[in-house]
């Protein structure tokens, strides 16, 4: 579950709510491409704008829809009280695994961050992927933060940021991290640009805004990095840099959403408000880039 290439999928929402029928097809359509889990309700799938209840029944929706594939859910809240409920949600729905990140108003203190994860792994039955994620939470670990952690029960995986972009830095990176924490646990890249480097200087997994939508490319570039063909996977990848300039243009939720209407996988709007999809403009260069790339299904 926390090996490979894990795809994160958008949650196809509008103001009456989410598309049911949209978002379990999403989900279908990652099971049968053979990815090795499926991120539900992470950043790309707007957990942090619905309810408790709409997330109790995403998580549903997409463990009966994945097939047997395993489901890692986002329970991230501004309220230890409320992750918990979302983490029971989560665990009856019939979820794999959660993902976690610490979501904050309040600047949180490393004791305050460290006691979340404790407050939460001590009531779980299964894994947890510690959620890095400095852009959105505003919260930077550091790699003792992240020791100190995966240490506790039930933490399987951190999910880390892009790693740099020299690969013997990118190397090290990853070394430093394992240094500190048990074997037991993986380590995934996220930042999708940064993918190929990650997994070439030792990441176990992929956490992928771009396998969410596009799995069989996102699945490409992963099956070639764990065969040890890193060259491959770099060209792989630098084939994709037209798209990822536009993930660092305009961020990749916005861009997937995009291309996942583009493609008729979800309807207009699709993300809940105040999010706004790309301007007409932005919406032609995403097109342009797809077609270029023959992003087509």
């Amino acid at each position: 579950m926390f090996r490979g290439l894990s795809a994160f999928l958008l949650t196809p929402t509008s103001e009456e709510g989410i598309d049911e029928t949209a978002y379990a097809a999403l989900v279908a359509r990652l099971a049968a491409a053979g990815v090795d889990s499926i991120g539900a309700l992470g950043s790309t799938g707007g957990y942090a704008y619905l309810t408790r209840e709409q997330r109790a029944s995403a998580a549903k929706i997409a463990v009966g829809a994945a097939d047997g594939v395993p489901v890692i859910v986002g329970i991230g809240a501004l309220r230890t009280a409320h992750v918990l409920e979302l983490a029971e949600d989560a665990q009856k729905a019939g979820a794999s695994g959660v993902l976690l990140a610490p979501m904050t108003y309040q600047l949180l203190t490393e004791d305050e961050v460290f006691g979340l994860y404790e407050d939460v792994t001590r009531e779980l039955s299964v894994p947890l992927c510690v959620y890095d994620n400095p852009g959105t939470t505003h919260v930077h670990f550091t790699d003792e933060l992240h020791g100190r952690i995966a240490r506790l029960p039930n933490v399987g995986s951190i999910k880390i940021p892009g790693v740099p972009e020299d690969p013997r830095e990118a190397e090290l990176r990853v070394d430093a991290l394992r240094a500190l924490i048990p074997d037991t646990v993986t380590i995934g890249v996220s930042g999708d640009w940064t993918a190929a480097r990650g997994l070439n200087s030792g990441c176990d997994a992929w956490y992928s805004v771009l396998g969410g939508t596009f799995p069989q490319t996102a699945l490409a570039l992963t099956r070639a990095a764990q065969a040890g063909h890193a060259d491959q996977a770099d060209q792989l990848s630098a084939g994709l840099e037209p798209l990822w300039a536009l993930f660092r243009r305009h961020g990749s939720l916005r861009v997937m959403s995009a291309a996942a209407s583009h493609l008729g996988l979800t309807g207009e709007p699709n993300l809940p408000r105040p999010l706004r999809g790309l301007d007409e403009t932005a919406r032609r260069e995403v097109v342009a880039v797809l077609d270029a790339l023959g992003l087509t299904t």
